[in-house]
């Protein structure tokens, strides 16, 4: 049946390290692979109470079909919400989706032809890479610091580019660096998009998850010209089985994204935008965010600490200032996705760093989440994996 599939189809890959990663759903494995929230802290009493209270006061309108746009009262409170990034937003603003990850998807339909380009940070978020690869674009990676991308390559790469439509940066606490841009790089980026009439996609899961210093505006703030692009989602901060996320944009993008969700699922569910809903009416998101902070931040200071006792002095890291990932570059003779299938015979797990680069290379580099596990197993994990990388070296 193979001639059947369209060419879209035959050209996307399966991850490399999918068969290793289902691995890492045995209970016997310490998992720092996926970018899961701790599920202790999951607000399970408030939801009993939340859920009971739409089925009984809305239980028709929460089990029917909704708007497209998305649930108006919930859209006033993410528009709210925004205001304390500097965005002013509205309802009108904002289009629910399915999780950001819909998002990323409706990014790709909305604005890539087969072979577009596509600039990005280098690294970058896998499932943007996978999300925007299916609409057959290229990739342009931009180099980075510590302080985001590196504004004069970046202008480089666009005056030796055609056909580029947009620009894909996750400035805060990114997946994988964990790094966070300067606001001198973020207005840097503003300008740049408007010089040369260009579009920035700013995917925002982590900014809300900051540990210490200072916050900075979201790009999305800093918009002059209605080019930015805002992604956000509940799934770090709240519930990611919820799978409630939005866009907001300008009219003239964000019209866009309405007319391909509806013609990709009509509308995210009904019920789940209620429950939300009545949660921030009803509960403090804020101070949920708190007690997630403070212990993600233990959890972070405490996989820093014992990465600082056992991992080799050839191993670099950088200590995020907040989100859910640290990201370690090994020496080039290093192979993660090798070292990877030895980690797991050893019982822990990791993501080998190669998958965050759309255009290859980079393999001696690693990601590790820090949120999911317990302390026992972070201070175990690790120790292993440090055994397991001095043997390597």
């Amino acid at each position: 049946m193979e001639h059947l599939f369209s060419e879209r189809v035959k050209k996307a890959k399966a991850s490399e390290i999918r068969e290793i990663l289902k691995l890492t759903q045995q209970p016997e494995i310490i998992s720092f692979a996926g970018g899961l929230p701790a599920p202790e802290l999951f607000p399970i009493e408030e939801m009993k109470v939340v859920t009971l209270k739409v089925l009984e006061t809305m239980g028709k309108e929460a089990l029917q079909y909704s708007p497209t746009e998305g649930y108006d009262p919930l859209r006033e409170k993410i528009a709210l919400r925004m205001g304390k990034q500097g965005i002013k937003a509205k309802k009108e603003d904002i289009l629910i989706t399915s999780g950001s990850q819909q998002g990323l998807d409706f990014t790709g339909k909305v604005f890539i032809n087969p072979n577009d380009y596509v600039l990005c940070e280098s690294p970058s978020y896998l499932g943007a890479i996978n999300a925007f690869r299916a609409y057959e674009c290229q990739f342009k990676e931009i180099a980075t610091d510590s302080d985001g991308m590196i504004i004069s390559h970046l202008e480089d790469v666009i005056n030796h580019t055609e056909n580029v439509k947009y620009i894909y940066v996750i400035p805060d606490f990114q997946n994988p660096s964990g790094r966070t841009w300067s606001l001198e790089r973020r207005k840097a980026l503003v300008e740049i998009a408007n010089k040369y009439n260009l579009v920035i996609v700013e995917d925002n899961p982590y900014g809300e998850l900051r540990f210490e210093g200072e916050s900075q505006p979201a790009i999305k703030s800093l918009d002059t010209e209605g080019r930015v692009v805002y992604l956000g989602t509940f799934s770090k901060t709240f519930s990611p089985g919820l799978r409630i996320g939005w866009v907001c944009a300008s009219e003239v993008l964000l019209s866009k994204y309405i007319t391909v969700k509806q013609s990709a699922d009509l509308q995210s569910s009904s019920i789940s935008q209620r429950e939300l809903a009545v949660y921030l009416e009803d509960y403090d998101l804020d101070a949920h965010i708190e007690k997630i902070k403070k212990v993600y931040k233990h959890r972070r200071d405490l996989m820093i600490s014992t990465m600082d006792a056992h991992f080799p002095k050839a191993a670099h890291y950088e200590v995020p200032q907040g989100g859910l990932f640290a990201w370690v570059e090994l020496p080039e003779q290093i192979d993660a996705k090798a070292l990877m299938v030895k980690a797991v015979e050893r019982k822990v797990a990791f993501v080998p760093g190669g998958s965050f680069f759309p255009n290859g290379g980079h393999e001696n580099t690693m990601r590790v989440n820090y949120s999911n596990m317990p302390d026992d197993k972070i201070v175990e994990g690790i120790k292993r994996l440090g055994a397991l990388l001095k043997e390597a070296l």
